[in-house]
């Protein structure tokens, strides 16, 4: 039989009970850009998520809410649809549990279950945590509380139908190993089921919402098994084509539903197993998880209405997929700045500016063939965050390569067929992880996201400079430049002083006291202070006193910066001259010219002398000052 070019990948469904959280955002972009890769590597995929509408804690909120189920569940399944597409999610389907034909394949299932004995009816007892919707043991809590929710569960007991889980013990002691990545969490599965594994309840009686047990209407199915069997029902028309399941993306906290009742299931319902279940980390702030229930989440919706979904995904990305890891919207910023930003978005908007200005000339590739085979094995281990770090350290030596070779001096053609096609090579191999900017890329340097194009150099086409891809994130409102700010510095008989509007205001203009101690130098090291070299200087064109400088920063493309300078110096003088500017100001329009920047310079006391800092040393354009 021939091996099917189809891959079967799924999320979690989530409980509608509240809005999404994080960790949601963080499971749907982990499954949603192994989907994208096995798409690039010419996979047949079908990508499932959805919702667990089924759930008791969907009962009880909605009565907190004071409105039906029905209308409860509607309304925050669509929060999870807006999530979806406002992260860019390319799901193939997305399943409501409470939709008729999936209570139908539910029904089917567990009666094959009844029918070959596998489920029984009797009483049972127990210690019952509304938040998970289970039962736990005594030696399961921890001090006495859910060790998800940190809640005290209830002691319950009823009439109840029981699965014999116990049947399918030496079953899942074999497959478990081999199903469940990584290691560590088949271990921890492992090492429960061989102590001891119980038969299970499940159905739940009195129950008013969920889906009836078959032949038996005072019983609902436990909503566990309804979940389960999403991942069936969820294929549709498709199952025979699609099952079994390639891969199950969910979290650490639900990895004994997935790793040995799901199978047990499937195996008492003769029914093919999952090839794989990926169990991820949590997200955490500080010490602890991202919860609903803890009340420390972190909402993704709010995150997606400040920032683009790619830099949102990006930032999810970079948290390790095994472990747990930190996450905060500061991370996010840093990510955004350090990485995005200054490493990708200037790499492409100064290669393009280059290539619009020179064009390309043929020759032998920068080799990349070494990072598409480690981001390809990374990818199959489902070590998407290292996958990213050999993508990103690839375009580190593209930086480096661009910043030795300096084609805006040389105007190297070949230098920049080079750089252009190894952007062509990242950028497919980022395609999966940030899809949007990876369009943009694309289009500007005329090639196509795909296998066969990463496989061949690109053509020799007419590109434009590119738009800015990622804008800098600050944390804290900027000075604004004003046409009557002044920057002087204190050296000998001149001063700084610095008088401009914005949040910096304050500790600006009291930078004196800063030099003499008297405010923390913090506030005064919020100014970012660079080198530049002017390339360029004209008149402007509507001031006696102003000069219009062509600056690099190693950015890519130029910056403008107006300077009041065309007393002290001729043109001639300051063209190929390296500066110290001011490059963390707003933009101002300065009679009629938007600048970008500020010269720093020293001004005598009587104001007679105005010298702009030149550094001593031939340091890179681009350097930060410290």
């Amino acid at each position: 039989m021939a091996k099917k070019n189809t891959f079967y990948i799924t999320t979690a469904i989530d409980y509608v009970n509240a809005k999404p959280h994080v960790g949601h955002a963080f499971e749907k972009t982990i499954a949603d850009t192994l989907a994208r890769y096995k798409r690039l590597q010419g996979k047949k995929v079908f990508f499932l998520t959805g919702v667990d509408e089924n759930a008791q804690k969907n009962v009880q909120a909605a009565e907190k809410a004071g409105i039906s189920v029905k209308e409860f569940v509607d309304k925050n399944t669509s929060f999870f649809l807006e999530l979806c597409n406002k992260l860019n999610i390319s799901q193939n389907d997305f399943i409501r549990t409470s939709a008729k034909e999936h209570a139908e394949v539910v029904q089917r299932l567990v009666t094959k279950m009844i029918d070959k004995g596998d489920i029984y009816r009797g009483d049972y007892e127990g210690l019952y945590c509304v938040g998970c919707e289970t039962y736990y043991t005594e030696k399961d809590l921890v001090n006495g509380k859910c060790p998800e929710h940190n809640t005290e569960p209830e002691l319950r007991k009823e009439a109840a139908y029981f699965f014999k889980l116990s049947k399918y013990k030496s079953k899942l002691l074999e497959i478990i190993p081999d199903y469940v990545t990584p290691e560590s969490r088949a271990n921890e599965v492992l090492t429960r089921v061989k102590e001891e594994l119980n038969d299970i309840c499940v159905s739940r009686k009195g129950a008013t919402w969920g889906i009836d047990f078959p032949n038996d209407p005072d019983f609902k199915i436990w909503v566990w098994i309804d979940a389960l069997i999403n991942y069936i029902s969820g294929l549709k028309e498709k199952e025979q084509e699609y099952w079994p399941a390639d891969v199950h993306v969910i979290g650490k906290g639900i990895n004994w539903f997935h790793s040995v009742i799901w199978p047990a299931i499937l195996l008492s319902a003769e029914y093919e197993l999952p090839k794989s279940l990926l169990v991820h980390g949590y997200l955490k702030n500080g010490d602890r998880k991202m919860s609903k229930s803890l009340g420390n989440v972190i909402d993704p919706l709010e995150l997606l209405d400040k920032y683009p979904a790619d830099v949102v995904r990006y930032s999810l990305l970079k948290c390790s997929v095994f472990e747990d890891s930190d996450y905060s919207e500061e991370l996010l910023i840093k990510r955004n700045n350090e990485e995005l930003a200054n490493k990708l978005g200037n790499l492409v908007s100064r290669v393009s500016t280059l290539d619009e200005r020179y064009g390309l000339e043929k020759t032998t590739p920068l080799d990349s063939k070494t990072t598409v085979s480690k981001v390809n094995d990374l990818m199959n281990n489902y070590e998407f965050d290292r996958a990213l770090n050999e993508i990103f350290a690839f375009i580190d030596v593209c930086n480096e390569y661009i910043q030795n070779k300096k084609p805006w001096e040389s105007e190297d053609k070949k230098v920049l067929y080079q750089l252009t096609n190894a952007i062509k090579d990242f950028t497919i191999l980022l395609s999966p992880f940030i899809p949007e900017t990876a369009e943009k890329i694309a289009r500007i340097f005329n090639f196509e996201i795909s296998l066969k194009t990463l496989e061949s150099p690109i053509k020799i086409t007419k590109i434009k400079k590119s738009e800015i891809l990622f804008k800098k994130i600050e944390t804290t409102q900027k000075p604004k430049m004003e046409e009557k700010s002044k920057i002087k510095e204190k050296s000998n008989n001149s001063i700084i002083e610095i008088n401009e509007k914005g949040s910096m205001q304050e500790s600006l203009a009291k930078s004196k006291e800063i030099i003499e101690g008297k405010i923390p130098y913090e506030d005064f090291a919020k100014i970012e202070l660079r080198i530049g070299k002017i390339l360029e200087v004209t008149d402007h064109p509507k001031a006696d006193k102003l000069l219009v400088l062509t600056v690099d920063f190693a950015e890519g493309s130029p910056r403008t910066i107006v300077a009041g300078l065309k007393k002290q110096y001729k043109k001639e003088d300051l063209k190929g001259k390296k500066a110290v500017f001011v490059t963390n100001l707003e933009p101002a329009n300065l009679r009629g010219v938007e600048s970008n920047g500020m010269i720093l310079a020293a001004v005598s006391a009587d104001e007679s002398q105005v010298v702009f800092i030149e550094p001593e040393k031939d340091i890179k354009e681009g350097s930060k000052l410290r």
